[in-house]
C-alpha cells in the first residue's frame, strides 16, 4: 500500500495530514482502501508511510478489521518505483500493490488478481476513461500491455492506469534498474523496463468503481461517486448515526451521510450530497447542500453553505455564506475555470459571521476571519482578514 504522499495539489487541506487521510464522505480515502482490500480476502497489508505518517499510524495502528497492518517509512518521497523498493524486505514473493490515495472498489482488485499468471512479471488495473489527463496511460495488444506512460499527449486510446499492480521479483528489479527522471525513481519505468527486456505485463480491464481527488473540489465529485455508485449507502434512514442529534423540524434531504455526535438543530436543511463527519454542529436555520464538513466543525444559525469542503474544527458564523460555484481557482501555477467550487476552508479557520466567501476561495489553516468580511482569492495560513 503506497501511502506515503502528501498530495500537494490538495493544499491546503494537506497541510496537517497527507492525502490519503482527507475525507471521502466521512472516513479517510486509506480506509476506503482497506476495506475493498479486505473485502476480496487480503489479510496482510503492509503500507508505505511517509509524509506526516504519524497521522497514518495512529489511526489505524496494527491492525484494521483483522488485516495486519506492517508500517514500512519511506522517508524522502523520490517516486512511486521508490515506495515500492522501500517495501521490498517486507514483501513476500508475488505481492499486490495498491495506491493508498485512490478509492478502487474490490471489483477492480479481483479482476487483477485473478488476470495475473504465472507467466507474467506484472499485471496492471485498467479501465476504460473518457480522459486520462494528468494519469498514466496503457495500450494492449492480445492482453499484453505494449506501451505504459505517464500523462499521454499522443492522442492514441490509451486505457487508464488505475494504480494496482500485481508484481513478481523480476518486476522489482526492473524498477531498481530503471533510470530515475529528476531524481525520482517511477514504478511505470520498471514497468517499461520488463516490457522492453520481453517480458509478460498484462493488463486486466475492469469495469468497477475508480475515483482520485487530485485538487480539493474533486473531493465533492468523489462523495458523489461513492454515493452514486452505491460504496457509500446514503439513505438517511440507514447513514445518520444513531449517536447523532437531529431536531424533528430538520430536513435531511437523501443522500447523505452524518456521523457519530453530530447535532442538526431546529429548521436546518442538510444535503443533498452532504457528508458531516464526526462532532459536526449545524446551527439553526443553517443550509448545507453538495458538501464534505470534517470533524468538530460548527456551522452556525442562519449560514448557507454550498459545495464547500472543510477541514477539522472549523467555524463558520452564523449569517455566513458559501454560495457554490462556477468559479476560477488557481491551484499553484494553474487556473481552472468554471469549477463548481464554493470554498475550501482548511483546519480552524474561524469566522466571526456574516462572512461572504467569493466562489473558488481557498482558505489555509488557522485564519481568523472578523464578522462581515468577503473573502475572496487564496488566503495564507495564520493571517486575520478584517472586514
Amino acid at each position: 500500500m503506497l501511502a506515503a504522499g502528501e498530495g500537494s495539489r490538495l493544499r491546503p487541506l494537506t497541510r496537517n495530514r497527507p492525502k490519503p487521510m482527507l475525507p471521502a464522505a466521512t472516513k479517510p480515502i486509506l480506509e476506503h482502501v482497506f476495506d475493498q482490500l479486505i473485502d476480496v480476502g487480503i489479510s496482510d497489508i503492509v503500507v508505505v508511510v511517509g509524509y506526516r505518517r504519524d497521522r497514518v499510524q495512529s489511526y489505524f495502528g496494527s491492525s484494521y478489521r483483522n488485516a495486519s497492518l506492517t508500517y514500512v517509512d519511506q522517508g524522502k518521497q523520490l517516486g512511486t518505483g521508490h515506495a515500492v523498493l522501500a517495501a521490498e524486505a517486507a514483501a513476500d514473493g508475488t505481492c499486490l500493490v495498491v495506491n493508498g490515495d485512490q478509492i478502487a472498489d474490490s471489483r477492480i482488485v479481483r479482476d487483477v488478481l485473478e488476470a495475473h499468471n504465472s507467466d507474467a512479471a506484472a499485471t496492471v488495473g485498467l479501465l476504460y476513461a473518457s480522459s486520462i489527463e494528468g494519469y498514466g496511460g496503457v495500450l494492449v495488444e492480445d492482453g499484453r500491455i505494449t506501451t505504459i506512460v505517464e500523462d499521454p499527449s499522443d492522442g492514441r486510446d490509451y486505457l487508464l492506469n488505475v494504480g494496482i499492480y500485481v508484481l513478481d521479483s523480476a518486476a522489482f528489479d526492473a524498477v531498481r534498474a530503471a533510470e530515475p527522471r529528476a531524481g525520482e525513481h517511477l514504478l511505470v519505468d520498471g514497468l517499461s523496463e520488463l516490457i522492453e527486456r520481453g517480458d509478460v505485463v498484462r493488463g486486466a480491464v475492469s469495469e468497477g468503481t475508480w475515483v482520485d481527488a487530485t485538487y480539493p473540489w474533486d473531493l465533492l465529485d468523489v462523495s458523489v461517486e461513492l454515493f452514486d455508485t452505491g460504496v457509500v449507502d446514503g439513505d438517511s434512514g440507514a447513514n445518520v448515526h444513531e449517536e447523532a442529534t437531529v431536531h424533528d423540524s430538520a430536513e435531511i434531504r437523501d443522500p447523505v451521510v452524518v456521523d457519530r455526535d453530530c447535532v442538526i438543530k431546529p429548521g436546518s436543511v442538510v444535503g443533498p450530497y452532504v457528508c458531516l463527519g464526526e462532532n459536526v454542529t449545524i446551527g439553526s436555520n443553517a443550509v448545507v447542500e453538495h458538501s464534505v464538513v470534517d470533524t468538530d466543525t460548527r456551522i452556525g444559525a442562519n449560514a448557507t453553505v454550498v459545495e464547500c469542503v472543510t477541514g477539522t474544527g472549523v467555524a463558520i458564523g452564523p449569517g455566513s455564506t458559501v454560495p457554490g460555484g462556477p468559479s476560477d481557482v488557481r491551484v499553484q501555477d494553474r487556473i481552472f475555470e468554471d469549477e463548481d467550487f464554493g470554498a475550501l476552508l482548511a483546519d480552524r479557520v474561524r469566522d466571526r459571521g456574516s462572512v461572504t466567501y467569493d466562489p473558488g476561495t481557498l482558505v489555509g489553516p488557522n485564519v481568523e476571519i472578523q464578522a462581515g468580511a468577503t473573502v475572496r482569492g487564496i488566503v495564507d495560513e495564520e493571517t486575520e482578514v478584517r472586514s
